[in-house]
């Protein structure tokens, strides 16, 4: 398997300066500035050190992973191997210049032109480099070989989209590299075939996975960009699935050092040992990507039930399965939804092509979960309640696991009740303490299992209380909560928020407005839930369909939020489907349109 690299070798020179003298400036915003016309030879800087960048970086990256890789640069002859205190590339230098938390880059404006000379002997992938700064006559001679070469397969790194000579290769390349993902250049093209990199995290074909790239040390953006599309390129050619690449190319990035990326085996050595985690932060971030939302399907048997009794159906195990169905099998689900929370029953029935359930949401790129709480429980002496179920969990949790379900929710439930006065009475601190340990006990469960957890503290959309109570209640449990799953040692980045929307109860007569449900929100969760967490779904909680919707438009208005947030909707997107059906399964186009209805609805809106 033969690579050449087109790009060009640029000579990276570091400097870590000490910010503390006088050649930093800081304006009235507090941010520290650089005199430029500094003189090299007084100002104090704590190391000089200087490396090949570049195609360099690139060229090492598919060495280390056992790759046949050669590179073409305008004015060297380049292997890895030279001495690169020693080695002389061409006339390009970038000084690069670290203080504190900040790294600033100085480089020439103009960039030297790649040249490029066709290889003497076959290649297989012609990997046109970030560093690639294409000519007319460059991206007809690229142009002529590819055509004369139909084994050949090009690979287009596009760090802007300035440079038309490079863009007219883009319909030709098999894998695109782009460090933007709304160029008009890309609309036309297969998103199959585009990778996106940007400063925090890259994205591929509706999977992310977050690499960090600002690393404050001997590594810039500059050599993290190269390393993370190489190492992703040369795991492909390798054979490598998407999630397996994205892993390598993100231990690549923390653990490799100046001038010493990873080799294959050492990835693989670290791939081997690393536990759910990684696996599970993946799974917790494509449960929340947006526009998409997750559907709740939990409905224990009594809640089932009291459904289909309102209705006169039969709640029989076949209508209970036939009822499941019509939502599963909705015509382009997946736009919609990113998981599907399942009920016990339901994760082990039959879908009409005989695939269970579990396999055949899978199947179509929708990730099942399932509902692990076995229901509310009355403390001694007390109307209030706790969630049982976890005596038996980790039993549970290791089959639901490998019948291939890879999330889980546990609900707790807390209602307000006020004396004849307005003072709360319910709920009480120590019920909010003891449901928040039971969570976090829960979760932590999960993910030692391999599942991600979804933790529900929800606070009922019942009783006479306004909005002001709902937010001051809401914000307690949020506190209590966090403060267990941390004592626990939760990863927060591998769990999900389910929660109630910041509303006056129902028997309260002024009813919030969704404004004022928007604002009131976002305030409770922007000051009580940690950034580090995966992110928060809503709850519908007994509001009328288009009455959820409206209120997380609002919420969503009120943003931005530091995770992402969505919808985990279960009567707010079943019950009109369920109303149309009826229990006859003559009326089962009829509901699934009015269940695409809802999901559009909501989606719309994210």
């Amino acid at each position: 398997m033969n690579i050449l690299v087109v790009g060009n070798i640029t000579k990276d020179v570091y400097l870590n300066l000490d910010s503390r003298t006088e050649h930093f400036e800081t304006d009235k915003h507090g941010t520290k500035w650089l005199d430029l016309a500094f003189n090299a030879s007084e100002h104090r800087f704590f190391n000089r050190n200087s490396s090949l960048g570049g195609a360099a970086v690139t060229l090492e990256t598919l060495q280390k992973l056992g790759l046949n890789a050669s590179v073409s640069d305008s004015a060297l002859n380049f292997n890895s191997t030279t001495d690169s205190d020693t080695a002389q590339p061409s006339d390009t230098y970038r000084y690069i210049l670290i203080a504190d938390d900040d790294v600033t880059y100085l480089a020439p404006s103009k960039f030297t032109h790649t040249t490029f000379t066709p290889p003497s002997t076959p290649v297989d992938y012609l990997y046109l480099d970030r560093s690639a700064e294409l000519t007319a006559s460059t991206a007809k001679q690229i142009t002529s070989y590819l055509n004369n070469s139909p084994d050949a397969k090009l690979i287009t790194y596009v760090r802007n989209f300035n440079n038309h000579h490079l863009n007219q290769l883009l319909p030709q390349s098999e894998l695109i590299f782009a460090e933007t993902n709304d160029a008009p250049e890309l609309q036309h093209l297969d998103p199959a075939k585009i990778i996106h990199l940007s400063e925090n995290q890259l994205e591929y074909a509706n999977i992310t996975e977050p690499i960090s790239i600002h690393r404050i040390d001997m590594f810039t953006h500059l050599s993290l960009y190269s390393i993370a599309a190489a190492t992703i390129l040369g795991s492909f050619i390798l054979g490598y699935s998407v999630e397996d690449s994205l892993k390598l190319a993100r231990l690549n990035l923390e653990n490799s050092k100046l001038n010493s990326v990873l080799t294959l085996s050492t990835l693989q050595e670290l791939a081997s040992v690393t536990t759910h985690q990684d696996d599970i932060e993946l799974i917790a971030k494509n449960l929340v990507l947006s526009p998409k939302g997750i559907l709740a399907a939990d409905e224990s048997g009594g809640s089932i039930h009291k459904k289909f009794d309102q209705l006169n159906i039969e709640d029989t195990y076949d209508n209970r399965r036939d009822y499941r169905n019509l939502f599963f099998t909705t015509p382009d689900l997946a736009k919609y939804v990113n998981g599907v929370i399942l009920f016990d029953e339901t994760a082990r029935q039959l879908a009409d092509n005989g695939q269970n359930f579990v396999d055949f949401l899978t199947a179509r790129r929708i990730i099942p979960g399932i509902k692990v709480d076995q229901g509310l429980e009355k403390f001694a002496n007390s109307e209030e309640t706790y969630t049982k179920g976890l005596d038996d969990l980790e039993q549970r949790l290791k089959e639901y696991y490998q019948m291939g379900l890879r999330f889980a929710k546990w609900r707790a439930a807390f209602e307000i009740r006020l004396d004849k006065n307005g003072n709360l009475l319910t709920p009480t601190d120590h019920a909010i303490s003891e449901n928040c340990r039971i969570l976090a006990e829960y979760a932590k469960n999960c993910q030692k299992a391999g599942l991600v957890p979804i933790v529900e503290p929800e606070l009922v959309y019942d009783g006479n209380y306004n909005i002001d109570q709902s937010a001051s209640v809401t914000a307690q449990i949020l506190d209590t909560l966090f403060t267990a799953l941390e004592s626990q040692k939760v990863n927060l980045r591998a769990c999900i928020l389910k929660v109630n929307m910041v509303l006056a109860g129902k028997q309260q007569d002024h009813q919030s407005t969704p404004d004022e449900i928007g604002a009131k929100t976002s305030e409770v969760l922007k000051g009580h839930v940690p950034t580090e967490l995966a992110g928060v779904v809503f709850l519908s909680g007994g509001q009328t369909p288009e009455q959820a919707t409206d209120n997380l438009a609002a919420i969503i208005k009120h943003g931005p939020y530091p995770w992402p947030v969505t919808f985990s909707f279960a009567r707010a997107l079943q019950d009109p489907a369920l109303f149309a059906w009826a229990g006859d399964n003559a009326n089962a186009e009829k509901a699934r349109q009015a269940f695409a209805d809802r999901l559009i609805a909501n989606t719309k809106i994210l």
